[in-house]
């Protein structure tokens, strides 16, 4: 068995290491498993778009490095890469967005990524219930890069808690990556880590590192504090992380949706404009058919556009700040 992203290849079923053993569960499925397990079990994914290259290039050169005995994680880690022939091919997807796919929207079809968001979904789940001992802390954070580029270029989406509160832990760690911009869900949705945090209850995001450029071309400099946190993650049973502080954090809600319903659906602002820009109250944002979508509040801001979604999938968010005090923080 072998899985292939680009010209590398690991051939291998299991790979031994001197404190553990990598093994390979399905093409870009790999899990390692350290004799001694350490408190967390930790889930990194990438290429659930195809072409959102530079957290590909990351988990690569991280298990890469795993196999030439770099490093050796102290935790459990499942490495998934999310749609390994959209990769290959260069594209976000073949036929369907597969982080619109999970928690049961693959059911409705047998397309190759609906097939490969319900593998993943029984390899997620396969890896926490299968924890030697205890019960270990879980983890999923889901990389990508963004279409456009972003007023605040790294940020992460912290899925819909059911009730639950907000990690304070888990916002430091994340500013230690560099990311100080979260974006919170107010509802239920089919991303991959609205998934884990709702199946399996794990603390879990959609990580956005940047914008998307192709294989090569990507500036690793700029990605080094997350890239280094994630290392550290793995090799540290526990992260000296800095005390919380609240300053450091941006903190938006998401006030709307905008599907697309209708074939005439346009956008009326430039292919360039930024997530997170701010437009005034009035302003005409979209049309769908006969429907106009405007700026209804001061402070809305628009993220992910993207005109060219299928219908009844979402094609704009409109977000706006929200007051760190008035979250429930543990």
């Amino acid at each position: 068995m072998a899985w292939t992203l680009g010209q590398q290849a690991v051939n291998h079923d299991c790979f031994q290491g001197e404190c553990g053993q990598l093994e390979l569960w399905d093409r870009g499925v790999l899990m390692w498993q350290p004799q001694q397990p350490g408190g967390k079990d930790i889930v990194l994914s990438c290429g659930v778009h195809g072409n959102e290259t530079a957290p590909i290039e990351i988990l690569r050169d991280i298990v890469h490095d795993l196999l030439r005995q770099h490093h050796e994680p102290v935790h459990r880690v499942l490495f998934l890469f999310g749609n390994p022939w959209a990769i290959n091919a260069g594209v976000r997807e073949l036929e369907y967005n597969m982080n619109r796919l999970f928690s049961g929207a693959h059911q409705h079809g047998t397309a190759p990524e609906q097939q490969r968001a319900a593998q993943l979904e029984q390899y997620v789940t396969q890896f926490y219930q299968s924890a030697p001992t205890g019960q270990p802390e879980r983890l999923h954070y889901d990389l990508h890069t963004a279409i456009r580029d972003s007023y605040y270029e790294k940020f992460a989406i912290y899925p819909f808690q059911h009730g639950r509160p907000y990690s304070k832990q888990q916002l430091s760690f994340l500013a230690q990556c560099g990311i100080h911009t979260i974006l919170l869900n107010q509802a239920p949705t089919t991303t991959f880590s609205y998934y884990s945090v709702n199946t399996h209850k794990a603390q879990a995001f959609t990580v956005e590192l940047g914008k998307v450029r192709p294989f090569g071309e990507n500036d690793r400099s700029r990605f080094a504090d997350t890239e280094g946190m994630l290392r550290l993650l793995l090799q540290q049973h526990e992260l000296e992380l800095p005390v919380f502080a609240p300053e450091q954090h941006h903190m938006f809600a998401v006030q709307r949706v905008i599907d697309r319903t209708q074939t005439d659906f346009q956008l009326h602002f430039a292919d360039d404009v930024a997530n997170f820009t701010e437009f005034p109250v009035g302003y005409r944002l979209a049309s769908d058919g006969e429907q106009t979508h405007a700026i209804e509040q001061a402070g809305e801001r628009i993220i992910f556009p993207n005109a060219n979604v299928a219908i009844g999938q979402r094609a704009l968010l409109l977000v706006k700040e929200q007051p760190l005090d008035s979250l429930d923080l543990v």
